[in-house]
Formats: C-alpha cells, sequence, structure tokens
C-alpha cells in the first residue's frame, strides 16, 4: 500500500505569498535585508533634495544617513549587524528627527490640532470649538476632524505643559509600537520584536511619525483588531476582545470604519450570527461610550468639526491636496467635484458587491478587500493626501510579515491516506 500526502514543501502545496525565508529577519539573506535599507535611503534622500518643507528635510537628511549605516552594518557584521542595523534605521529615521523636532516645538499643523482640542477639553469640557467660534475662525485648522479619542493624545501637554515627552507624536509611537508588535504576535508572526522594528524603522511609518503621526495608531489598532479574529492553532478568534480594539479605533478616527464593517462581514460569514453579535455589540458599546457624551451635550459642534468639514461642506475646506485623481477633478470646479464624489461613491457601491459575490473567509481574504477599499478611497477623495497611502502599506506589510510566521506555526493538514494498490 502507498501513502500520498501533501506536506509543507511539497510540490502543489505551497500557498502564494511569502515562503519560509520570511519567517524572522534572521532567516532572511542579509543582502536582501540591506537592499531594502539601501532603498529606504534613496526615498528618504529625494524627500530631503526635492522637498520644500522644512521639517520633511530634516526628517529626509537624518533618516537616508540611518538607513545607509544600516546597510553597511547589516552586511560589515554577519553576527549582530543585524540587530545594530535596526537601531540605527530607528535612531536615523525616528528618534533623531522626531526628538529634534519634538524639543523645539515643531509639528505639522494637525498635531497643534490635537494640541489645542485637548486644552479645550481640559479647560472647558468640550473638545470641539463652538458652530459660532468656527464660522468666525475663518482659517482650516480650527476644526478638528477628528473624532474624541484622538483627543487623549494631547492631554499630556495640555495638563502638564510643553516637554518632548507631552508631545502627542511621542504617544502615537508609543501605541503604534505596542499595538503593532502585538498584533504581530497574536496573529501567529515568528520573530515579531525584529519584525516590529524593521516596520517601525521603515519611511511607511517613521517619516509620518517624526513630522505628524495621527494616522500611526489607527492603523495600528486596525491591525490589531483583525489579528484578533485570525485564530490559529491553539487559539481561537478572540471577537469581543477583537470588537474593544476596533470600536475604540472608530472613536477615534473615522478612517476605522471600513475595517470594522469587514470586519462583521467577516464573522458574519465564518463564524455565525452569536460571534458576529458578540462583535458588533460590544464595538458599539465602546464607540458609544467614547463618542456618545460628546454628541449628546455638543451635537452641533460634532457635527460640523468631523462630517460637515471633511465633506467640504464648511466654508473653510481641508487643506489635504495631494495631486490624486479624486483632488485633480475637484480642482476643475463644480462639475468635477461631482465626478469624483460619484466615482468614489461608485468605487465604495464596488467594494459592497464583491463583498456580496465573494464575501471573505479568513482574515487574508477580508484585509485584502480593507487595502482595495482604502486605497480606491484615498485615490479618489476631492480632499487626500498621499500619506493616507499608510493604511493600505502598513496593513498589507502587517499581512505579509504575519502570513510568513503562520506558514509554520500552522503547517497544512496531511491528506489522508490513498490506497493505490492491493496490499
Amino acid at each position: 500500500m502507498a501513502v500520498l500526502a501533501l506536506r509543507p514543501g511539497a510540490a502543489g502545496s505551497r500557498k502564494p505569498g511569502p515562503g519560509p525565508g520570511w519567517q524572522s529577519l534572521m532567516t532572511i539573506q542579509r543582502r536582501w535585508v540591506a537592499l531594502a535599507f539601501v532603498a529606504c535611503a534613496l526615498f528618504a534622500g529625494g524627500v530631503a533634495l526635492f522637498t520644500t518643507n522644512d521639517l520633511h528635510r530634516l526628517w529626509g537628511t537624518a533618516a537616508a544617513a540611518g538607513y545607509l549605516v544600516a546597510a553597511v552594518v547589516t552586511l560589515a557584521w554577519p553576527s549582530r549587524g543585524l540587530d545594530l542595523a535596526l537601531v540605527s534605521g530607528l535612531c536615523g529615521a525616528l528618534l533623531v528627527p522626531l526628538g529634534w523636532l519634538a524639543a523645539q516645538g515643531r509639528q505639522q499643523p494637525e498635531v497643534s490640532v490635537i494640541i489645542k482640542s485637548a486644552q479645550l477639553l481640559v479647560h472647558r469640557g468640550d473638545p470641539y470649538q463652538s458652530t459660532a467660534a468656527l464660522a468666525a475662525a475663518h482659517h482650516p485648522y480650527a476644526y478638528d476632524p477628528y473624532l474624541p479619542v484622538m483627543t487623549l493624545f494631547g492631554l499630556p501637554r495640555a495638563l502638564i505643559g510643553s516637554h518632548i515627552l507631552t508631545d502627542p507624536r511621542i504617544w502615537f509611537g508609543v501605541v503604534f509600537v505596542l499595538a503593532f508588535g502585538l498584533a504581530l504576535a497574536a496573529a501567529g508572526s515568528q520573530d515579531w520584536i525584529r519584525w516590529t522594528a524593521f516596520v517601525t524603522a521603515s519611511p511607511v511609518i517613521a517619516f509620518e511619525l517624526a513630522v505628524g503621526g495621527t494616522d500611526i495608531p489607527v492603523l495600528a489598532l486596525m491591525c490589531l483588531g483583525l489579528a484578533l479574529l485570525w485564530g490559529r492553532a491553539g487559539h481561537r478568534s478572540r471577537p469581543v476582545l477583537a470588537g474593544l480594539v476596533l470600536g475604540v479605533d472608530a472613536a477615534m478616527k473615522a478612517t476605522a470604519w471600513p475595517a470594522l464593517f469587514i470586519a462583521i462581514v467577516l464573522l458574519a460569514v465564518r463564524d455565525g450570527r452569536r460571534p458576529t453579535a458578540q462583535f458588533t455589540v460590544t464595538a458599539a458599546a465602546a464607540c458609544a461610550v467614547l463618542v456618545g457624551p460628546v454628541a449628546a451635550i455638543w451635537p452641533g459642534s460634532l457635527l460640523v468639526n468631523t462630517i460637515s468639514f471633511p465633506l467640504g461642506l464648511t466654508s473653510s475646506t481641508s487643506p489635504a491636496a495631494s495631486p490624486l485623481p479624486g483632488h485633480l477633478l475637484a480642482q476643475t470646479g463644480h462639475t468635477g467635484h461631482l465626478i469624483a464624489v460619484g466615482l468614489l461613491v461608485l468605487a465604495g457601491v464596488g467594494i459592497l458587491v464583491w463583498l456580496v459575490v465573494a464575501p471573505p473567509k479568513d482574515v487574508p481574504a477580508a484585509t485584502w478587500r480593507l487595502i482595495v477599499g482604502l486605497t480606491l478611497m484615498f485615490t479618489l477623495a476631492p480632499a487626500t493626501r498621499f500619506g493616507y497611502y499608510i493604511y493600505p502599506g502598513g496593513l498589507l506589510a502587517w499581512l505579509l510579515v504575519a502570513g510568513a510566521g503562520r506558514a509554520r506555526a500552522s503547517p497544512e493538514p496531511v491528506l489522508p491516506s490513498a490506497r493505490v494498490g492491493s496490499s
């Protein structure tokens, strides 16, 4: 009797995606790691050379030096070079520029918006300017388009004063490192500490975190919420905890809402009514507890700041204006703006049809739908920034690293024996 079995590594059994060599940074050939640092250095050098923004130029200069040192150390010191390279990348791309800018009190305007909202919360109890104050302001940074949880990052500065450690970007970074690391670990990633350091040092995260960073914690909690729904050997999906994480995320910024919706679809298809209800109720309760008091007491200011302003329905419009298709169409006039909005709506309908016709049955499929949806949304939105692509980029990095780690932690099952001849 002969036995036919498919085992990891057997012909035809390998799934698409990163292979076993991706399970740890230590198992990747050093020349590829060095090449990745060189690519990061080229990006940072390009930012330093071509930007007109002083904050971006400072980041690009410091980051390019850190990445180049990391590339050299990776190749020159085989035994401990990788860890030293990660330290060099983190220092050059994040710690040095962020510390320098925080010490000088220099940041992108959205960080100042969060600090101002925290000051209003401490001194007046309401994190948003009133509708009357906004009508008289006539400038976009009087508005706060973020939801109440984002204001918490400005509380250290509002309560203690201006110090390096009270800069909101420091706490954005702390939340990202903790949440993203837990997201990798919960999803079964191998060597998740080094991977977290590598992703944090990459331009995808370090650039935005050093100069602004408001999207960084939102992205990390997205990854963590999805990771908690990704059951693996010996660990079940945790819908209640995932609902809590994504509910808090949804109370921070509206960009987290698509992840919440896609997670509900995933649970409904894969796990049934009870886990779906547990997740949905927990997420809704967490969001309601955090946003509800502000919505109940100051509904007008919440509506104008977080809905009317982002949609361009106020006298001052959003300063987000990267030359992407949606914004370029909107700049042509009223008709172009309507076309851009129409295309955005069509893209949303297309994603909904995709979810109905081919609903996701596992976390990777759900994450891919989220990546595509967010990419279309940021590309077609009338008010948009290149920086928003941190969401699909960060989700893709998390998915690839976590998937590679699970390739070893959860091997494909051996198929039952097949009888080829009589015994």
